[in-house]
């Protein structure tokens, strides 16, 4: 028999050392300890599916809490079946004393564990829908407060407007010395089509702060030509 356990967090700067701890107090080896930082909406997580190819029948794995397991009523219960009767292992959450597949493997144990088993599902996933459902409500509060998300702008140079007309022309020069002109792409009519209005942001920005990426973005262009 193998004791293994498993920890989850929602996202990556959360902290997952409680879990563990709990883990290590139970004498789970490091190297079975399988961590997920990604949102229990489902199991489609790395770690828990390389955890569950490796368990076999008899083993024993360690979780602290029902909803470190997943947030999602349904697949709780499935996967909780698939682990324990398909594979046959045992599960113990450290959390709730009752959900110890060790104990009570009569009818009366099976029952209590199969109806606490559905109200922790239950509470996980309700928990999971009220932090979406808060999250949400801050997010529209900030942003009626003018609270703006996402990265910050960057400044224009003050010689912007000098650098388009310059690239309009056709006399924007890279560090090369090379000739930065807009490129004419052609249809599959073969009619040219020109892409200056499209490219003028991009290529006004991408000039000031990168002219060896612009050189590269004519190189591909140039294909179409």
């Amino acid at each position: 028999m193998d004791i293994y356990g498993y920890a989850r967090v929602s996202s990556t700067d959360q902290n997952e050392e409680r879990q563990l701890l709990a883990l290590r107090a139970r004498n789970v080896p490091e190297r079975n300890i399988f961590v997920d930082k990604q949102s229990g909406k489902d199991f489609l997580r790395p770690q828990y599916k390389q955890l569950a190819r490796r368990l076999r029948e008899g083993d024993l794995l360690y979780v602290l809490s029902i909803d470190r397991l997943g947030r999602n009523y349904e697949e709780i219960q499935q996967q909780w079946r698939y682990l324990t009767k398909e594979i046959g292992i045992d599960i113990v959450v450290i959390d709730m004393p009752l959900l110890d597949t060790r104990q009570g493997k009569d009818l009366m144990g099976t029952f209590i564990a199969d109806l606490v088993l559905q109200i922790l599902s239950f509470v996980a996933q309700s928990e999971r829908e009220n932090i979406k459902k808060r999250q949400a409500e801050g997010i529209a509060a900030a942003m009626e407060r003018g609270v703006r998300f996402g990265r910050p702008e960057k400044p224009l140079p003050d010689d912007f407007s000098k650098l388009v007309y310059r690239w309009e022309i056709g006399a924007l020069r890279n560090e090369r010395g090379h000739l930065l002109s807009p490129p004419a792409l052609r249809t599959r009519q073969g009619e040219i089509k020109n892409y200056q209005k499209v490219y003028l942001l991009i290529v006004a920005v991408i000039t000031c702060y990168d002219n060896r990426l612009f050189t590269k973005m004519q190189y591909f262009t140039s294909n179409f030509v």
